[in-house]
């Protein structure tokens, strides 16, 4: 079987995980041409939705019989016609620790200006910025799920309030994550800092859109480490690059972001290129369970299969 992993951005694959006695293609750069590029290849190896099987490109890989995808779940694979043309999809464990610790990592960033004052020291400046505390200001999370959760906890630990918003949450339930449970438009007229925890989905695209925005304090901090479909980053980056609010970003509607894209040169922005996720120990996982899976499938008991027949 010719196997094919995808998108390994930091050439780590065969260091992580045993692919030992494998067929195995190292893609280290985005594909192009998935077609094209992965005609002949029984097996591939996703890493998360960084390259989209959508019903049209799974169409056009009649070989394919094994699709893995790293963590438990993706959005960019058609999973219905992944099962109707006998492809099977398994995937890997997840750590949720490492997405929550990074949008911490971009509220800190951002809110004590990290990057710019980084910038001045190795340029010879010194102090250019004036930072915020979180201590006594209202957190707002878009999502109270497992991530949402975690992000509530260390917002406690800064002594801030947390208020959270889900088209499904009720007080109680708030409660128990330590957060107050209020409407949609409250949460972004009143918090300091806005974090999107959401799980992607035709119902969920666009939650979080200009309106929402728009009702956000001056300067208050809007972040998404989740999926860039629920935020309508174009609105976004306008009210940043306005000074209205102050914006951080860990996904983008194309990635990686094109050369040229007005998003590089954003003020008021913290950006990083969906790495919240990717850690050493997160990879210890990622890896390992793939080469279990592509050799599970081989010996023909497939394990974690997301799409049993």
């Amino acid at each position: 079987m010719r196997i094919a992993i995808l998108d390994d951005y930091q050439d780590v694959a065969l260091a992580y995980g045993d692919f030992s006695g494998l067929d195995v293609t190292v893609f280290t750069e985005p594909l192009t041409d998935v077609a094209a590029q992965l005609a002949g290849f029984e097996a591939v190896v996703a890493m998360r939705e960084r390259t989209r099987f959508p019903a049209a490109v799974l169409r056009s890989l009649p070989g394919l019989r094994l699709l893995v995808t790293t963590g438990r779940r993706n959005a960019a694979i058609d999973l219905a016609v992944a099962t109707e043309l006998g492809i099977t999809v398994c995937h890997t464990g997840y750590r949720p620790a490492a997405a929550a610790e990074h949008t911490w990592a971009l509220i800190l960033a951002a809110l004590r200006h990290v990057p710019v004052e980084d910038g001045n020291i190795r340029a010879g400046r010194w102090q250019s910025t004036v930072g915020t505390e979180l201590e006594g200001s209202v957190l707002g999370l878009v999502g109270l799920g497992n991530l949402g959760r975690r992000v509530a906890r260390v917002a406690t630990a800064f002594g801030m309030e947390v208020l959270a918003w889900s088209s499904n949450l009720d007080a109680a339930r708030a409660a128990e994550a330590g957060a107050t449970a209020v409407t949609k438009d409250e949460l972004f007229a009143r918090a300091d800092v806005v974090s999107i925890h959401y799980v992607l989905s035709d119902r969920s695209r666009g939650i979080v859109g200009a309106d929402d925005i728009a009702r956000m304090r001056p300067g208050a901090l809007l972040v998404n480490t989740s999926r860039s479909g629920l935020l309508d980053t174009g609105a976004a980056a306008g009210a940043a690059r306005r000074g209205d609010i102050r914006l951080a970003l860990d996904v983008f509607d194309h990635e990686p972001l094109p050369a040229g894209d007005p998003l590089r040169d954003l003020p008021n922005s913290v950006l990083t290129g969906h790495v919240g996720y990717v850690t050493d120990q997160q990879y210890r996982v990622f890896y390992p369970d793939a080469a279990e899976d592509l050799r599970a499938y081989l010996a023909g008991a497939p394990v974690r299969v997301m799409n049993p027949a």
